[in-house]
């Protein structure tokens, strides 16, 4: 059984840089890494190839045209060019507590889905910290405090098995969640109707517990520290949500645009 990490960016390759060095000080390493990859770019292309010559993993980037917000649709792509059995997703403003994929293989449980937490780092520490990876390719993993939801980098295996079993499917973020690839095809995947910004991850979590599969909590382990930066347009957020309520409310299980149709 394999495990991937799969990472999605779009046009910031200096935050994508911070995600992939926390990758190289993790306690455990996945067994490979795709980046999906919305329409980047060269630049990103070039700092995934340096990154790649630097982490003991093999490194895979999966691109497609920039034509507008499609998420969905890159991380399709992605998962299928993942060989893992097990899924560890994450975005690319994500910086890793070097625990991250430790706790995220402890976690895995067959017949669950993982929704895990972040830490929201404020605009002078994200700044701070990617100034500090320009300089000399390092970060202060440790070091780092964050603005809101401090809670959550808090470490701790007892609390984090008491807390595993509370949570809601509609309050998930792609941004630090898991899945089995199996379950993820059995429901097809991302909705690709997904376009813009919004809960195309909440969407996928209901279809997985209509199917079957239920949430599972990684709270006080799996820490993630969210870069600072600037929200996407959000025109489509409440033509998105509307069309995951429906998926809750109708008890749908299968995508009819997804996985399979990427």
């Amino acid at each position: 059984m394999g495990i991937t990490l799969l990472i999605s960016t779009y046009n910031w390759p200096e935050a994508l840089g911070a995600s992939l060095y926390s990758l190289s000080c993790q306690t455990k390493q996945p067994d490979e890494v795709v980046i999906a990859d919305d329409g980047s770019t060269d630049e990103t292309a070039e700092l995934i190839k340096r990154f790649s010559l630097r982490l003991p993993v093999p490194v895979k980037h999966v691109w497609q045209e920039d034509e507008g917000f499609r998420k969905s649709l890159i991380l399709n792509k992605a998962v299928k060019a993942a060989s893992g059995d097990y899924i560890i997703q994450i975005d690319g403003d994500i910086v890793m507590e070097r625990h991250f994929i430790e706790d995220h293989a402890a976690a895995m449980e067959h017949g669950r889905f993982i929704r895990g937490g972040r830490v929201m780092l404020g605009e002078e520490e994200t700044e701070d910290s990617l100034s500090l990876l320009e300089q000399d390719d390092r970060i202060d993993i440790n070091g780092i405090s964050g603005d809101r939801n401090r809670m959550n980098a808090l470490r701790s295996r007892l609390l984090s098995h008491l807390m595993s079993r509370i949570g809601s499917v509609t309050n998930v973020k792609g941004c630090n969640m898991a899945y089995w690839k199996a379950d993820f095809v059995h429901v097809n995947g991302y909705n690709n109707d997904f376009q813009g910004w919004g809960h195309e991850d909440i969407e996928l979590a209901i279809r997985l517990h209509n199917a079957g599969v239920k949430l599972k909590r990684l709270k006080f382990g799996g820490i993630a520290y969210h870069l600072h930066h600037a929200y996407f347009s959000r025109h489509n957020e409440n033509k998105n949500f509307e069309l995951a309520s429906k998926m809750l409310a109708d008890k749908i299980t299968f995508a009819s645009n997804g996985y399979l149709q990427a």
